[in-house]
């Protein structure tokens, strides 16, 4: 998301040498941007993605009703559903209900949303691979229509 949304931004690329703590409560959460999500959204960075992992890492709180656009990653992204119940659809697939302890893969370039449920609000874990210097491809809003239909 580093295009629509800060909290995934890239790390410079200095060689790191030692162990490093990203303390909690350092990096402000913010809004996840109207262009790539409908509804209210957080996004709390854990991690930037660096030269030495190239994958960066945050929770993601959906309210009730909230979801992303469909959009693609060139290096795929994991979700782990930390609590709530949330909804995500591949492309031409039927929606599927995530619950707590669920994990998602979305390799790369597959068409997909996540969000909550209509009911519930959700919060997972999103590690999202970087690919020249790129995690997201962000397409069109996802319907109310799709979105309600299982």
């Amino acid at each position: 998301m580093a295009q629509a949304c800060a909290a995934y931004a890239v790390e410079p690329a200095v060689p790191i040498t030692a162990q490093q703590i990203f303390r909690a409560g350092t990096t402000p959460s913010v809004a996840g941007p109207e262009a790539a999500f409908t509804g209210r959204v957080r996004v709390d960075q854990l991690w930037p993605a660096t030269s030495g992992i190239t994958a960066s890492g945050g929770y993601v709180t959906f309210e009730p009703g909230a979801r992303s656009a469909w959009h693609t990653h060139p290096a795929g992204q994991r979700l782990v559903v930390i609590s709530g119940v949330g909804r995500t659809q591949e492309w031409g697939k039927p929606v599927q209900e995530l619950r707590a302890g669920d994990v998602v893969w979305c390799p790369p370039g597959v068409k997909h949303w996540h969000g909550a449920s209509p009911a519930v609000a959700m919060t997972h874990l999103a590690v999202t691979g970087m690919l020249d210097g790129k995690n997201v491809e962000w397409m069109e809003k996802v319907s109310d229509e799709q979105y309600t239909t299982r």
